[in-house]
């Protein structure tokens, strides 16, 4: 079951993982829908969790009430607040420090690339994402 509220969009746990098992949940942070749609779609398709905000400010909110997110992949350029902004704040909070943040940009800078993962980014993909750029970052840094 998906759900769509303000900006939002997540999908019932109970029907993503199948078998009882509780799917590892993923925080998709894209101002664009279309790219949003996207990768939620990826992951979805492997079997996350996920639950898709518009906004670095909205992804904040959410990880207040539920710190209990898998991952966070997020667009670097965004009005309000960038995913290198986003990543700093998580990075900087004893409570959400552990949660892997990935970068995703349709540009190919090599030095915003390095910058967030000296910040502590676990990777930096390019878009388009594909399908196997996801599972081989999950399959690296999940367990």
């Amino acid at each position: 079951m998906s759900s769509v509220a303000g900006g939002v969009v997540g999908t019932d746990a109970a029907t993503a993982g199948g078998g009882g098992v509780v799917p590892l949940h993923v925080l998709a942070v894209d101002d664009s829908s279309v790219d949003r749609a996207v990768i939620a779609g990826i992951l979805r398709s492997s079997r996350f969790r996920v639950t898709a905000v518009d906004s670095g400010k909205r992804a904040l909110e959410l990880l207040g009430l539920e710190p209990n997110v898998s991952m966070i992949i997020t667009d670097y350029w965004m009005p309000e607040m960038t995913g290198y902004e986003l990543l700093k704040k998580v990075k900087e909070s004893s409570k959400l420090k552990q949660i892997p943040v990935v970068i995703m940009s349709s540009e190919n800078v090599p030095t915003r690339i390095s910058r967030c993962l000296e910040e502590g980014a676990e990777d930096f993909l390019v878009k388009p994402v594909r399908p196997s750029d996801v599972s081989r970052v999950f399959s690296r840094v999940l367990p």
